[in-house]
């Protein structure tokens, strides 16, 4: 804390270690919410609907469970601070929930499909509790790590790092071990190898992140007065209403994650890089769904998925890159909003590109389908195939996704500075509240994706969740265009409109900031809140900024 000015800085290691805690969730975020629907349906045997639709009850449930967390976490302050209890107790619950979820309930036969279908839900239940104990930590913890707005903004670097270290790896490793000389094909060997992965990547990193958060989970960083709210359920709706940022936010957060998580489906990846670029199907012989050990003859496609998925997927990071420096820079010079609207209106240009793209493609004409190479990488069959259509449409989507993927998590810390306002304006220290708030809006909008995808599939006559290996059906070129293009593209286009009539830009939280550490340094002088909330005001702190609101 800078004892001058009120500026509460974080130290390197803090800004570095502690987005480790969204890694940690995000690493769960793949293995659950992306592939929960495929173990449901392909390896349990539970309906495609009702497996989709419970992944949208249970993320409605995960929304509504939000702000209850962030309530208490805000009552909270004990020998082992506010935050920290949350991020290893949410932890340990989704450990052993995922655990007994994909490799225990396989084991109850499949005479017995009623205990199968209770089991899912249970389970799924207990892990929805510990993702929102553990993902409320995320953005709760915002305004005690930093109130420096050029610090800030390196969230969404450091998340980036962490996001490759946890999602990235999921996504790396998955496709490797649904490889046929591994497990095979999202079956029951797949989810028992990659959930003690995924398992030992988040305890890793919730512990790093602990570390980050440590020195800061004290009650002399929690807000003016430095006391624990004691709030009541009305008090969430006044708080709402009143925080007009924040329901901007919340607008615009929501339509980035529902982007996000619609064009980053696996089952719509699938029918992008596999089921649409498929050139004829053989048979082997490869272990069965039901009994591992047992060979049984299956067709399987030929198709491009093995040498585009991985690729696309690095090369969306490669392209990131840049697109984190710069988002970065522009915070730091002209506020988040700023930023995460640039960005998010540069995305959509592309897309447009993208969206061409996919109206130009021709189901098995090699010209005018996305390929990169052909057999075993660097083998005796290898043989490069790329063509002017995947030239393009790696430009248009490798800009666009580096673009929107860097905004992706921008709302997190802007959420810290809509906690500051709403310290500004009631006076109230509510981080919990705050972000749980959002996180109720982000996850409701977000739960709607497995659902949305099922919905669509049922429209061409597809009844199981597609895979690399699916058939290509007609009009399943028309679902991707929809869900991989039109619906991100709505969702930004929200978040542009929303985000137009946000108030707190750069200047703006310059005099919040002020006006905030200058009420603090009166009540722990002796003056008393409400003297403090009405003396002390943009006039007498910053007069010379008042007329830049």
């Amino acid at each position: 804390m800078d004892e001058n000015n009120g500026v509460n800085r974080a130290k390197f290691y803090q800004l570095a270690l502690f987005p480790m805690n969204n890694g940690a969730t995000n690493v769960y975020f793949v293995l659950i919410l992306s592939y929960i629907a495929t173990f449901g349906n392909k390896v349990l045997g539970i309906a495609m609907v009702f497996a989709s639709f419970m992944v949208t009850g249970m993320r409605v449930f995960d929304a509504i469970t939000d702000p209850i967390i962030g309530a208490i976490m805000d009552k909270t302050d004990g020998k082992f601070g506010k935050f920290r209890p949350f991020m290893v107790i949410g932890n340990a619950i989704m450990a052993i929930s995922v655990i007994a979820l994909y490799i225990l309930t396989p084991l109850v036969p499949s005479s017995m499909m009623w205990l199968r279908y209770v089991l899912f839900i249970l389970l799924y239940a207990v892990w929805v509790i510990g993702y929102t104990f553990q993902t409320s930590v995320t953005r709760s913890a915002q305004p005690v790590l930093t109130n420096d707005p050029k610090q800030r903004p390196l969230f969404t670097i450091f998340n980036t790092i962490a996001s490759l270290v946890g999602m990235g790896a999921m996504q790396f490793v998955g496709p490797i071990v649904a490889g046929n000389g591994i497990a095979g094909d999202y079956n029951r060997t797949w989810f028992a190898i990659m959930t003690p992965i995924g398992v030992v990547i988040s305890v890793i990193l919730t512990v790093l992140a602990i570390i980050g958060i440590w020195e800061k989970d004290q009650t002399k960083y929690f807000g003016i007065g430095g006391k624990q709210e004691q709030l009541k359920i009305r008090e969430y709706v006044d708080i709402v209403k009143n925080n007009k940022p924040l329901q901007r936010l919340m607008v615009a957060g929501g339509g980035c994650k529902l982007a996000l998580s619609i064009a980053t489906n696996v089952t719509v990846l699938c029918m992008l890089y596999g089921c649409m670029t498929q050139f004829g199907t053989h048979v082997e012989m490869l272990p069965s769904a039901a009994d591992p050990s047992v060979l049984v003859e299956t067709v399987v496609s030929d198709n491009n998925y093995d040498n585009l998925y991985l690729i696309m997927m690095v090369l969306g990071y490669v392209f990131s890159a840049p697109f984190f420096l710069l988002t970065v820079r522009t915070s730091q010079k002209h506020g988040q909003k700023k930023s995460l609207m640039t960005y998010v209106a540069v995305a959509f240009a592309c897309y447009i590109g993208v969206l061409a793209m996919l109206l130009l493609w021709k189901f098995g004409d090699p010209a005018w389908n996305l390929s990169i190479f052909e057999g075993a990488l660097f083998g005796p069959d290898f043989k490069i195939t790329i063509n002017l259509y995947t030239i393009l449409f790696i430009i248009f989507f490798g800009i666009g996704y580096g673009a929107y993927y860097s905004t992706a998590d921008m709302p997190i810390p802007m959420v810290a500075d809509c906690a500051d306002y709403e310290t500004y304006r009631s006076g109230k220290f509510i981080p919990g509240i705050m972000g749980t708030l959002f996180s109720l809006v982000d996850k409701l909008v977000s739960s709607l994706s497995a659902t949305v995808v099922s919905i669509a599939l049922l429209f061409i006559g597809v009844e199981d969740l597609p895979t690399k290996a699916t058939p290509y059906v007609e009009g399943m070129n028309w679902v991707v265009i929809a869900l991989f293009c039109i619906v991100p593209m709505v969702a930004w286009a929200l978040t542009l409109f929303s985000m137009k009539g946000y108030s707190l830009d750069g200047k703006r939280i310059k005099v919040i900031q002020a006006v905030n550490a200058a009420r603090k340094q009166a009540v722990a002088e002796g003056m008393s809140m409400d003297e403090a909330m009405s003396t002390i005001t943009d006039e007498t702190v910053c007069p010379e900024l008042v007329g830049e609101k």
